[in-house]
């Protein structure tokens, strides 16, 4: 297991510490080094002029600085007096490790047989409870790294769960929350992840609206509640798409969100519906992403996909570049998560027959999204449309040209002049 891998030259007097050890024993390549060494400016000024990178202070103050070479990140801190301490001060004994010039490992917690044992331990729990984003680090590490958690370990994360929850701890920045839960649904266990968020009492901090899923039976051909449909979505959307970008991942997990709170269950025949889902849930989505401080263009993405994901797939060609014309922006993501969802919503029952009917509608899709890989040309301007219609600045050109691209899409128009006849015809209608 500890396969030796190469390593940057140590700069005068430096230890490599934390997760790039780690991942070292692991025979993974390091992306961030962290180095504790007597001049930490001096040290990532140098590194910085031998590599072409980018230096900067992360805390002049402090002695923090960074450089940024290629897809490579190293930190540099003043090494303490006292290395030992230091180390004793750390979340898990798989991350109070220490590497010395020469490739002597200082491990003075037992970090390397945990990690041939694949076992998450704490290295003290009031180190947990002093930083409580640990806790959620715990979660990322069980699905990152394939560990398993040591009985007092999942004690104390749980302890540090019911705490966070009564308000005995300071909860953590949500910018630090997001980062987390970020990198484990990154990783291609993600729904697992979640689950594990659950089982240590930490997705009700952290997500709480999925778990209104719970126990929300949903009929038909669904065969999960609500909860367990989410995560098996974000499994199936990882199987097929195992580089997904982040805001397909979470529309994936969160696309049936707002089904709890639009559940309405006919009196007479029991069945249950949930009409405008869809709607609820982008809203939820957006507000939930919001929360974990995400960029505001992935948080308008997911919460579009979400939107977007019970349209029916074309039945004909027409259709097609309709469906294309009016959701380009979310192709061929939408494509992705639609499919993710039905393989979810069936699993067992899913047949050969209903999955070819099923890829059918993608095809046409993906056809016409290749006729038509980008709009069209405007035909007219908001100007000419105005001086044509005899109306003023306002809603009503703004729907009239989005009618027109459409037709112009569909291939209904081709010509300014055809457009222009277009129009006439489209406002006597309209009037």
């Amino acid at each position: 297991m500890f396969r030796r891998r190469p390593l940057p030259p140590f700069p005068p007097g430096a230890v490599l510490v934390g997760g790039a050890v780690r991942d070292w024993l692991r025979g993974v390549p390091p992306k961030d080094y962290d180095w504790a060494v007597p001049d930490p400016a001096d040290a990532a000024k140098v590194l910085a002029a031998t590599t072409g990178g980018a230096v900067f202070a992360l805390d002049e103050e402090r002695g923090y600085w960074r450089v940024m070479a290629g897809e490579l990140q190293h930190d540099f801190v003043p090494r303490p007096a006292n290395l030992e301490d230091d180390l004793r001060r750390r979340d898990f004994t798989v991350n109070a490790l220490a590497l010395l010039p020469g490739g002597r490992v200082f491990d003075p917690l037992g970090g390397k047989k945990d990690l041939s044992r694949r076992t998450l331990r704490m290295v003290s729990e009031a180190n947990l409870r002093a930083d409580p984003l640990r806790a959620w680090r715990a979660a990322r590490f069980l699905t990152t790294l394939g560990l398993r958690l040591d009985p007092a370990t999942e004690n104390a994360v749980r302890w540090v769960a019911a705490d966070l929850a009564a308000g005995h701890l300071p909860f953590p920045a949500w910018e630090r929350v997001r980062d987390e839960v970020g990198a484990l649904t990154h990783s291609p266990d993600a729904a697992q992840g979640w689950q594990r968020l659950n089982d240590l009492g930490l997705l009700s901090l952290t997500v709480p609206e999925l778990l209104e899923g719970q126990g929300v039976l949903q009929g038909g051909f669904h065969h999960l509640d609500v909860f367990d449909h989410n995560l098996e979505a974000l499994h199936q959307l990882l199987q097929r798409q195992p580089q997904a970008p982040s805001p397909l991942r979470w529309a994936a997990l969160l696309h049936d969100v707002g089904k709890p709170r639009t559940l309405a269950q006919n009196p007479d025949t029991g069945r249950r519906s949930f009409h405008g889902h869809d709607r609820v849930g982008a809203e939820l989505t957006a507000q939930i992403l919001t929360r974990l401080k995400f960029p505001g263009e992935e948080v308008k993405r997911a919460a579009a996909l979400v939107r977007a994901h019970m349209v029916p797939l074309p039945a004909n060609e027409t259709e097609a570049r309709r469906f294309v014309h009016r959701r380009r922006e979310l192709l061929p993501d939408l494509l992705h998560l639609m499919l993710a969802d039905r393989e979810a919503a069936r699993g067992p029952s899913s047949t050969p027959g209903s999955r070819h009917a099923y890829a059918l509608g993608f095809e046409r899709v993906l056809a016409a999204l290749e006729q038509q890989p980008q709009a069209p040309a405007p035909l007219l301007s908001g100007e000419e449309v105005m001086a044509l219609l005899h109306i003023s600045p306002g809603p009503q050109v703004g729907q009239a040209l989005r009618a027109l691209a459409e037709a112009h899409a569909l291939g209904e128009v081709k010509t300014s002049e055809k457009a222009r006849d277009w129009l006439r015809v489209y406002a006597k209608a309209r009037s």
